[in-house]
Formats: C-alpha cells, structure tokens, sequence
C-alpha cells in the first residue's frame, strides 16, 4: 500500500534505510530494515520487498507501518489519555514535571521527556502527545504502572478508553 505524503512534509532517504520526515509537528529519523527497499515517487512513497520469504513479508508490513506513523507524527500527532480515578487521587504540572498523589505516602514526579508534551485539563485527567507513537505510548504506559487500575474498586491510573473488569468482592457469609 504507498504511503501518500500531505503537503508541507518532506521525506529524505538515505544510505542504508535511514529515513528522515520533516513536517509542521517537527521531524522524526528512524532507520529501517535494510532488506525492504523504500522508493519515493513524487509525494508517495513505496515499499517493497525482495522476495516472498516469511520474514521479509513480515519486514515489509512493518517497515510500512513504521513510515506511515512517522508521516502521521509529524503532521498531526500522536495522543494519548489517562484517568485517574481514586478518592485523594490527583495530578498536577508543575514547570515540566508531572507530581501525581497516588495514596502513596510520597508524592510521585516524573519529568517530561523530551519531544512529549504532557497536558493536565483537570486534577483526574493526563494528556501525553507527541509526534513518535511509540516514545508517547510508552511515556504513557510508564504513568500508568505507577497505580495501575484495581478490580475491586477500579481505583489506579487507566486509560481513558480502557475498560475495567470489576470483581466482586468478599460475600462474608460465616461457616459453622
């Protein structure tokens, strides 16, 4: 599938795959495997493999992929929420640090990596955003192994989409 390049990005291919994209959002250079071949035709951009062994159909999808998150990063982004859910439960910025209460008996600080932004809309909610998918995504899931969410409560950091299964908790019926 070609890879079509909005206006405003601008591709540069180099020696051994290493891919550079510039647009609007910054720029992102990553280098991929040297087996696939990566053409650029005007503003579209083709993949192809050598031949049709397993591990170079399996290259050839990825290599795809990866292109086409690094066109999508730097023109319109990458984001991801969390919730925090919990009585006493809350987050703050403070300059580029991210200072959760997470019904710790210390306050937990993470600093903001570079080429992430982290947004706090209000006390129980993060935004972490980027142009690199995988630098925002494991940013991301770094916060939320901080107070992972429980079954019983659903008390701990989730993502905004993710869906809690509940348990029930103890009956407390006594045996004789």
């Amino acid at each position: 599938m070609p890879i079509e390049l909005p206006a405003g990005v601008e591709v540069q291919i180099g020696d051994n795959n290493v891919v550079t994209v510039k647009g609007p959002k910054g720029a992102l250079t990553q280098q991929l495997h040297p087996a696939m071949s990566i053409n650029q035709e005007g503003n579209v951009i083709h993949v192809t493999r050598p031949n049709d062994l397993k591990e170079n159909r399996a290259l050839h999808g990825l290599t795809r992929s990866l292109l086409h998150n690094m066109v999508v990063g730097v023109t319109e982004g990458f984001k991801k929420e969390l919730d925090v859910n919990g009585v006493g439960y809350r987050v703050q910025k403070d300059g580029k640090k991210l200072v959760m209460n997470l019904g710790y008996s210390h306050q937990v600080t993470m600093d903001e990596p570079e080429g992430i932004t982290i947004d706090v809309p209000n006390p129980n909610k993060i935004v972490i955003s980027g142009a690199d998918k995988q630098k925002v995504g494991q940013f991301a899931a770094e916060v939320r192994e901080k107070r992972p969410p429980e079954p019983y409560k659903g008390k701990g950091i989730k993502y905004t989409d993710e869906v809690i299964r509940r348990k029930e908790g103890k009956t407390g019926v006594k045996k004789k």
